[in-house]
């Protein structure tokens, strides 16, 4: 006869802490912690404020390098040296850039200010359309208590308004347009620059920073973090570049106003969670303005390509991607626009799903199900590790 031993699971230190509390305890552990929590979150933001346009340039260069790592990656396999791959990729991504800057920025600026020439007209049809909807009401006697009038004199009145500070923006804009260029040009080298270093050193960069976490956890960190930005940067550009070219064209095809610039738009906005579905309701409100049924034609193409998108091509792309629930995923997009504005959006959701990790990995006791702890299907009851087999 067998009889198995089972050896108590290991704790680390952290939960053996926390239980070792009783209840007072505890609630006093977390008053005591929360206000620190608070005060270092304000610091942090504070220090963000002040270097804010450091990190952006940081940041970008760290995204920007972490997308180009792959390329530079394959030609290493390939039997390059990282410099040479370095520079390949660097040359090639420029000359993509260059080449868009050249063919398709002008077309998209272009159809940008036919779109702001034309938008007074718009404006002015949007107001017929509401004021013959409301005058087919009272010929059809409806009951319904809405008055078109007051609705269409306060969207008088808001849009002076609105237009008024739009004109007072645009002087301030072209006094300050000379300085702005320089600085976001001097923006531009640094950041290409780091990212090249980035290209360059970026595993020995790496290497020092994890080297200052404990030793058990340094590689599940860089795995966790490495994969979670994977999924998502890699997953969003491609998802958004394929709703682009699939709005971009279904637009061209019928006909709609400056299709291009606003299927570029909706695919840009695709790049951050929930960003194609506001983008898609901005650009139908836009086109309801001029033609209601135009505008019922794209809002019907519109959510056909993003879930072909969505359920289609995003599966197989990411699989899982973030594994977070998407009350936490708009709560993460939020928290990213209040701390750092656009690019807080745009690594707020990775970042959210590292915590996530984290926090599990933290939690985690031991693989094993016993009367202690729960087990882990994939390991062997007489695992060593886990229980000893004694013979009677």
């Amino acid at each position: 006869m067998v009889e198995v031993k089972v050896v108590p699971p290991k704790r680390n230190w952290i939960q053996t802490w926390w239980q070792s509390l009783n209840s007072l305890s505890r609630l006093l552990v977390i008053a005591l912690a929360a206000p620190l929590v608070v005060l270092n979150a304000w610091a942090l933001s504070a220090i963000f404020g002040y270097f804010e346009s450091l990190f952006v340039i940081l940041l970008i260069a760290a995204v920007l390098s972490f997308l180009l790592g792959y390329p530079v990656t394959w030609l290493e396999r390939q039997g390059l040296k990282r410099g040479l791959a370095a520079i390949v990729v660097s040359l090639i991504t420029i000359l993509i850039f260059v080449a868009v800057g050249i063919t398709l920025v002008p077309l998209v600026f272009t159809q940008a200010q036919q779109f702001v020439n034309r938008l007074p007209e718009w404006l002015d049809s949007g107001q017929r359309q509401l004021m013959q909807l409301d005058t087919k009401i009272d010929m059809m006697n409806l009951p319904i208590p809405i008055s078109f009038d007051g609705v269409i004199a306060q969207f008088n009145s808001r849009l002076g308004a609105e237009l008024q500070i739009l004109a007072g923006r645009s002087v301030n804009l072209a006094l300050n347009l000379t300085v702005f260029t320089v600085v976001r040009v001097l923006d531009v080298l640094l950041t290409i620059i780091l990212t090249f270093y980035l290209l360059l050193h970026s595993p020995d960069i790496w290497r020092s920073i994890i080297q200052w976490l404990p030793k058990p956890v340094q590689q599940p960190f860089s795995l966790t973090l490495r994969l979670s930005f994977q999924n998502y940067f890699v997953g969003q550009v491609i998802c958004a570049t394929c709703m682009a070219l699939g709005l971009v064209t279904a637009f061209l095809s019928i006909k709609v106003p400056f299709g291009l610039l606003f299927g570029l738009l909706i695919g840009t906005m695709a790049l951050i969670p929930f960003g194609g579905t506001v983008g898609i309701v901005t650009v139908t409100a836009l086109l309801a303005l001029r033609d209601i049924g135009l505008a019922l034609q794209v809002l019907a193409v519109a959510v056909v390509v993003q879930q072909i998108v969505e359920n289609g091509i995003a599966p197989r792309i990411l699989g899982s991607v973030t594994g977070l629930n998407p009350f936490w995923v708009l709560v993460s997009v939020l928290t990213g626009a209040r701390v750092g504005g656009l690019l807080g959006v745009i690594v707020a959701v990775p970042m959210a799903v590292m915590i996530k990790e984290a926090l599990e990995v933290i939690r985690q006791v031991t693989p094993e199900e016993t009367k202690y702890g729960i087990i882990k299907p994939s390991l062997p009851l007489e695992s060593e590790s886990s229980s000893e087999v004694v013979s009677r």
